[in-house]
């Protein structure tokens, strides 16, 4: 189903490697979350309410695009694979990002919902990242966070305004909640990967994030006037095992399709 051949800008041809040492495995699950954002965003940015917004939706696009560039990078050092290699030329089961990122975009209303979601998890994230005991995933940390910061900002404040607003956004912005809410349970979920660096004091430790995550987030919800969280045992994860919806195979071809037609452009 998917090309896993990649050609190197000197036109060789290479095969996409497994990413081995478990520090590059988690910065290739941090790369793939930004990667897939970036282009979700990318996506929406001629349909936003206007060019204000375009503006903010792809320069928030962007600087995803450079924390996966970063990622990637550091997830390809061990085997001398560069970045455009692992984002464009893995099959579509090694991309090990959360399921949340990767879903099609809906209205307005949902990138907000989906980006406020995100961007909490990874100002938590990054935030405990900023102690890990690897120096590069530290530093990449302290930079990001100020990026991060206002993507939360950003998209806190339209939550709130949307949901605070008419009858119509209010609707629009709870159905994007209800929609996206049980697909974040599977960015606190711990395996036997996390564990092991938790232990190290590499990664940061999911569970931990989760705490804040809640508060901040609960706190826009309640300003946006939404109520309480939406409950449920239905929790869809697999995402970090490479399963994935067909989203992914639809957003993948795409993605592709540039990297293909014009080989050898940089990012």
């Amino acid at each position: 189903m998917t090309d896993v051949d990649g050609v190197s800008r000197s036109g060789v041809a290479q095969r996409v490697r497994p990413v081995a040492k478990p520090v590059e495995q988690y910065a290739l699950r941090l790369g793939d979350d930004a990667l897939l954002l970036s282009f979700r965003l990318t996506e929406r940015v001629t349909g936003v309410p206007g060019l204000e917004e375009e503006a903010a939706l792809a320069g928030i696009a962007h600087q995803l695009r450079v924390h996966a560039r970063f990622l990637l990078a550091a997830a390809g050092q061990s085997t001398a694979q560069d970045e455009d290699l692992l984002a464009y030329r893995r099959a579509d089961r090694e991309y090990r990002n959360a399921l949340i990122v990767e879903l099609p975009n809906g209205d307005f209303a949902h990138t907000m919902v989906r980006m406020l979601f995100f961007s909490a998890y990874q100002r938590a994230l990054y935030r405990a990242l900023d102690h890990s005991a690897d120096a590069n995933l530290a530093a990449f940390a302290v930079k990001a966070l100020h990026e991060v910061e206002y993507h939360f900002e950003y998209s806190a404040e339209w939550t709130i305004r949307l949901g605070d607003g008419s009858e119509e956004s209010h609707d629009r912005v709870a159905a994007a909640v209800a929609e996206l809410w049980p697909y974040t349970a599977e960015l606190f979920a711990a395996d036997d990967l996390i564990c092991s660096l938790v232990s190290d004091g590499v990664a940061a430790d999911p569970i931990t994030l989760q705490g804040e995550w809640s508060e901040q987030v609960g706190a826009v919800l309640a300003r946006a006037t939404l109520g309480v969280a939406p409950t449920g045992a239905w929790r869809p994860s697999g995402g970090r095992a490479g399963r994935h919806t067909r989203a992914l195979d639809d957003l993948l071809g795409r993605m592709r399709s540039f990297h293909r037609a014009h080989p050898g452009a940089a990012w």
